[in-house]
């Protein structure tokens, strides 16, 4: 009997620990998994500190694409309780303890904006706290900006014009522009309208308007007709995100797939139109090994990939792969015995929020998350309060850089300063840095294509994921270029269009950044 066929996956993040496990399943491969890491899941793994659990981005397990939802559902059981019922079809086993065990919760999504010193629903509602806090007049200015941008669009050469011609330029200002800004580190007008077409595409004043007068008529609609970013109940892992991938990783090599940590792929070996292998370096031997494969499937950022391969490159590929920038993420783990932030009635400490977006300018934090209200099982004390504070950076930076005691200690003062908690509250705190966390839509991105045209000639190379596209994928969108990618392989015929298809015109985006 022939050997079976091997296919090498760079990198074990959702998109690559679904190709392989769908290659167990569906093919005769043999998947070799190889991460540079010492960890399971990219950057939807959970982190452990002291107990306490950190989901690094945020990660809503909600997707419109039913072959994403039974994959879930799969893997993990559901919990019971009566708002699980429009889960339940998706799972292959319900009825688990929610207070035990590796499941799935039925969370109820929050989320807010802080403005101004202000808290508003996110997605903006013209409802009446909203107008009492900005004001009839502001509200009416916010109105007329809009109708005037819809009447009178600008021709879409960045970001900033996609966002005015969706929303007006004083609902932008005042919503969007602060906090993209924080993202990216640079203009809104420097950003590729890209961005904004694949994370916010169905979102709109009129669609967040319907949506707040269907949910004041009761009105229902079913899943396909809700913006993700407008969903009021997603999924979540008890023990966070990371169980879900500690749970494919150990189907994966139940079925006899490997997955191998701490190597780290240095050279990308071609013959002609193929990729034949990988040489990998291992962290802890510092050992190089030539593996060799069938299928190359990569999640690996394409900037490093193309500075990999052993072959000539030409130019203007070459210019654009090194002309990719990348955005950097951190996130500070503060621990409190309590929060002065108080809930919509007044009362301390009630925030039932699963993250914060900090629209102001004078505090550097983008966005908070409150870890105990995804999962009362991340926070070690449920007496506790454990939030996650997102910075967003260039590796190499002053924030990058900055001492974990002294970042922390920043962190806690911007809470103080938009009246968070009481920095003589905080028991405990933790610093992670995730480099690459985001492609941006910047540098050389704007001539993506010559890039892509030259990858695409090696008809054994699929491009996975978020970095391996370079490009914003939510955790289900990455999922489904690693569906068709084992399609393609299935059928063998090695096209790459549906793979890249992905996320390219679908049916939603969400406003996140995780």
């Amino acid at each position: 009997m022939a050997d079976a066929p091997v296919a090498l996956i760079i990198g074990a993040g959702p998109a690559g620990l679904t190709a392989a496990l769908e290659l167990t399943e569906r093919t005769a491969c043999r998947p070799i998994v190889l991460e540079a890491s010492q960890e399971i899941g990219g950057i939807s793994r959970t982190l452990v500190h002291d107990g306490n659990r950190m989901d690094i981005g945020g990660h809503r397990f909600f997707s419109k694409d039913p072959q994403v939802m039974a994959w879930w559902g799969r893997l993990l059981p559901l919990q019971a309780q009566p708002a699980s019922d429009q889960f339940t079809r998706w799972f292959t086993q319900t009825g688990a303890d929610p207070d035990h065990g590796d499941v799935m919760l039925v969370r109820d999504r929050l989320s807010r904006i802080y403005h101004g010193g202000a808290f508003f629903n996110y997605p903006v509602t013209l409802d009446a706290d909203t107008i009492r806090k900005l004001g009839l007049a502001r509200v009416t200015r916010m109105g007329l900006s809009y109708l005037a941008a819809r009447l009178r669009p600008r021709p879409v050469g960045n970001l900033e014009d996609f966002y005015i011609n969706r929303f007006g330029r004083l609902l932008y200002e005042t919503f969007f522009r602060d906090y993209t800004e924080k993202v990216w580190g640079v203009p809104v007008a420097s950003i590729a309208a890209d961005w904004g077409a694949q994370r916010v595409k169905g979102l709109s004043v009129m669609g967040a308007v319907a949506h707040a007068v269907r949910r004041l008529l009761h009105l229902g609609g079913g899943r396909k007709g809700v913006e993700t970013s407008l969903i009021e109940h997603f999924l979540y892992p008890r023990l966070g995100p990371g169980s879900m991938w500690e749970r494919a990783a150990a189907k994966i090599r139940e079925a006899g797939g490997e997955i191998r940590l701490g190597q780290t792929v240095e050279r990308l070996h071609t013959e002609g139109d193929r990729v034949t292998g990988l040489t990998v370096r291992d962290a802890a031997t510092g050992k190089r090994e030539r593996l060799d494969g069938d299928y190359i499937l990569s999640t690996m950022a394409l900037r490093d990939l193309v500075a990999g391969l052993d072959t000539k490159v030409p130019a203007e590929p070459a210019r654009v792969a090194a002309g990719l920038c990348y955005r950097d993420f951190i996130t500070v783990g503060v621990l409190a015995r309590s929060l002065t932030l108080a809930d919509g009635r007044g009362r301390p400490g009630a925030v039932k929020d699963n993250w914060i977006y900090v629209q102001e300018p004078g505090v550097k934090v983008g966005r908070l998350q409150f870890f105990h209200n995804w999962s009362p099982a991340l926070v070690a004390d449920p007496a506790t309060a454990w939030i996650g504070l997102e910075y967003f950076a260039d590796e190499g930076d002053s924030l990058w850089t900055m001492p974990d005691a002294d970042l922390s200690a920043f962190a806690v003062g911007e809470l103080a300063a938009i009246g968070v908690l009481d920095p003589a509250q905080v028991l405990d705190t933790t610093v992670v840095r995730v480099p690459k966390a985001y492609p941006a839509y910047f540098g050389s991105y704007p001539e993506f294509a010559l890039l892509r045209e030259f990858l695409d000639r090696f008809d054994n190379l699929f491009l996975l994921g978020r970095n391996g596209q370079h490009r914003y994928n939510n955790q289900d969108h990455s999922m489904l270029t690693a569906f068709r990618a084992v399609d393609a392989i299935a059928a063998g015929r090695l096209d790459k269009s549906a793979v890249w298809a992905v996320n390219a015109e679908a049916e939603y985006h969400e406003e996140s950044h995780g």
